[in-house]
């Protein structure tokens, strides 16, 4: 998977838990912003959702947390994907933020959500991370 199919799958998720995708950026630079997201279709009510989609093995360290939250404005809220997770000391940097509103999101995060919330994804987004059903004999009560 290429880093634009994450960003594609984060904002694929997002629209299946409700929330407005407004923008995903397209594929090279993007000074720190990969996706735009709304709680209501116009984008006129507050909070504004700015997300970030980091595809690295290394845990993203302190100082990438704190570039990221340099961009959120006091109404923003911010979530940060990683797919090699954080450092203990970014994430305690977004444990502690009183002002800013953080939450942080590594893979085994990512892949519960998609699993909780692949019932409401569009089978076109489906297919970014295609999941099958796993049967199997229920005890009896």
């Amino acid at each position: 998977m290429n880093p634009y199919d994450l960003q594609n799958l984060v904002a694929a998720l997002l629209k299946a838990m409700g929330y407005h995708v407004s923008w995903v950026s397209p594929p090279g630079p993007d000074k720190g912003i990969d996706i735009l997201a709304h709680t209501d279709p116009l984008g006129t009510t507050n909070p504004r959702i700015k997300v970030q989609v980091k595809r690295h093995e290394n845990a993203v360290a302190v100082d990438g947390l704190r570039s990221f939250m340099a961009l959120l404005g006091d109404q923003d809220v911010g979530i940060f994907v990683s797919t090699g997770g954080f450092t203990p000391a970014a994430e305690q940097e977004a444990r502690t933020q009183e002002k800013r509103k953080i939450t942080l999101l590594d893979l085994e995060k990512l892949f519960d959500l998609w699993v909780l919330h692949y019932s409401k994804l569009t089978e076109t987004d489906k297919r970014l991370l295609p999941l099958k059903p796993v049967h199997y004999i229920a005890a009896s009560e």
